[in-house]
Order: structure tokens, then sequence, then C-alpha cells
């Protein structure tokens, strides 16, 4: 059933940012491109629950069929991406991936520990779990901030711009990794940017604002 915005308006004062609806399906990544002001950015904190009360809303949000509106953002189950990385400076690249794994009776640790060891292979960082976040590379911190969303089995994804501080050389690399994970993973995405580089490698429907 994936992520539905049904009617959804967002205003601040006297003012309305944005009117839209869409469905997205898991394994879609739907665009959102508008100028700054327009409020892309809280669109996405609209969803994910953490919108300023100094907003008014209205529209309805549905994940997988579940009304998401009045639920408190942690109990919605939406992963967000940034432009930053926002790794935790004083955790390893591995305790980094440990904090993102949901807390499930019954996992031992070496289950968990086997569980990070996949994803430190899968990302291409088989010797990095002790490593400090802050001697990877730019593009590895990018991959270690999506691994560890993933991790923690979220039911959509919002990515807010999270392309636009890579180099040239790094983003095409970068967001093509990202939108790979996120269909093979068949997670419903909401992407929020200026560029039109990522709405074309998304090839998901777009709306402007």
């Amino acid at each position: 059933m994936g992520l539905c915005l049904d009617d959804i308006e967002l205003s601040v004062g006297s003012r309305r940012l944005l009117a839209l609806s869409c469905q997205i399906e898991g394994g879609e990544i739907t665009t959102v491109m508008g100028p700054s002001g327009s409020g892309k950015s809280s669109l996405l904190a609209f969803i994910a629950g953490f919108l300023d009360p100094d907003f008014r809303t209205s529209g309805t949000l549905r994940l997988h069929g579940k009304v998401l509106n009045r639920l408190p953002a942690e109990q919605r189950r939406v992963g967000l991406l940034f432009q930053d990385a926002m790794l935790f400076p004083h955790l390893s690249v591995g305790d980094n991936l440990r904090f993102g794994l949901p807390q499930k009776t019954g996992d031992s640790q070496r289950q968990r520990d086997d569980k990070i060891e996949a994803a430190l292979e899968a990302l291409g960082l088989q010797d990095f779990d002790s490593r400090d976040p802050a001697t990877l590379s730019g593009g590895q911190q990018s991959r270690v901030a999506l691994m560890r969303l993933l991790l923690s089995e979220p039911q959509a994804i919002l990515l807010d711009e999270p392309f636009s501080k890579l180099d040239a050389s790094l983003k095409d690399e970068i967001r093509a990794f990202t939108f790979d994970c996120i269909r093979t993973a068949q997670i419903p995405a909401l992407l929020v940017t200026h560029d039109k580089g990522d709405a074309e490698s998304a090839r998901g429907p777009l709306i402007t604002l």
C-alpha cells in the first residue's frame, strides 16, 4: 500500500506553502522539486512527525494503510536522510551501524554482530568496524548513514537533498547506490531536491511546487 499523501496542505500564518496528493509504492522514489521556501523540507518534517507547531496542516498521511497524523515521530517508522551524514562522532563506524539495529527479543549478540559484518561487507568496508567515522571519505560517510537507516527497518524513507554536499565526482555513485538500495528493499521513498539530476536518477514521479 506504500506511503499515501491525501490532500496534504501546509500553511504558515496566512500563507499556504503547498498542496499535493500522491501515492508512493514500495521501491518507488517520488521527487518533489521547488524553490527555497516552497515548503519541501517542511513537508518531510510533517511526514516524519516533528513539524513546528506554528505550521497549520490538513489532509491525511497513511503508511501501509495506517494513519500517521496523530502518531508521535518514534511510532511512525519513517526514516530520514539529510544533506549531512550525521554519524555519531563518539561511536565507531560499526557502532554507528549497531545504533540503527532495532532491539528484537531473542537476537543474540552474535546475530547482531553478523548483521553488522554483512552490512559493512555490502558497503565495501569490511575492516572498518572499529574505525573513527571522521576518517571516512564523504562518500563512505554517506553510505554508512544510508546503511544505518536501512538497518533500522523503516517502512518509508524521506530524502532531504542528501546528495547536495557531495563532490560532482561522487554524486552519481552515491545517488545510484542509495536509489538501488531503496528499490531492492522495496521501501517507498520521497525525495526533495533542487537538482534535476536527482529527479532523473530517481526514475519516479515528479511533483513540481
